[in-house]
């Protein structure tokens, strides 16, 4: 990881256009969105498939690819992959919270990716491609906590390792940017496109009664 002062320089200002609405939902990507929409961050590796996961949820009112957790403003895509911004490929997830709880989106998240692989994901290796989560509200912190350590229980169960997810409020780690255009519901535009996401044969148990079967969450949902 860089650090603040080895860190690429970046910008004063977005050096591209950022689409209006969302390719799938149709919401707006930046906003105004409705009264009591929250915002959770989440990396799991390369942002196309973890926001496809994202978008599909029932509750979620928009999503976004950016970068998060590093220290250059503005950076490009070009940029974060060279592991010199500090950023992690990352999905805002507007949601409302009377629909969708933060564990909801969580267990999504736990279950959907490999945490315990250090800036890798598969054969996407780099700081770039580490797995995190920055909440903005004490209700997202709990959950984050507790589906952490609920799901390390799990991987102690079959030896599978540890969770090395970076856990740490948004505001400490600084700004959402948003990606280019081109990686907005980049699996939406390109359905044969690159994707490592899927389930990792795990279940997050975490409230487990009170959620949806897996199988009422995915059909139904925009692809």
């Amino acid at each position: 990881m860089p650090t603040a002062q080895t860190a690429l320089a970046g910008r004063a200002e977005r050096p591209f256009v950022v689409p209006a609405r969302h390719e799938v939902l149709g919401t707006p990507l930046e906003g105004p969105w409705p009264a009591g929409t929250e915002m959770l961050y989440v990396a799991m590796g390369c942002f196309w498939g973890a926001e496809r996961i994202m978008w599909r949820l029932p509750g979620v009112v928009t999503t976004a690819a950016g970068y998060m957790g590093g220290f250059t403003p503005n950076p490009t895509y070009e940029e974060t992959c060279t592991g010199q911004t500090g950023h992690t490929e990352s999905v805002l997830v507007a949601y409302d919270p009377a629909r969708i709880s933060p564990a909801e989106i969580l267990k999504a998240f736990w279950e959907n990716h490999d945490p315990t692989t250090a800036n890798r994901q598969g054969n996407d290796v780099g700081t770039q491609y580490r797995s995190a989560i920055y909440w903005t509200t004490p209700e997202q912190e709990a959950a984050v906590r507790a589906t952490a350590a609920a799901f390390q229980g799990e991987l102690d169960k079959v030896r599978a390792g540890t969770i090395s997810t970076q856990l740490a409020p948004a505001a400490e780690v600084g700004p959402f940017w948003y990606a280019e255009d081109y990686h907005q519901q980049y699996l939406h535009k390109n359905p044969g496109g690159y994707c490592n996401h899927g389930p990792n044969g795990l279940t997050c148990p975490i409230g487990i009664a009170n959620l949806p079967a897996q199988q009422d969450i995915l059909p139904g949902r925009p692809e």
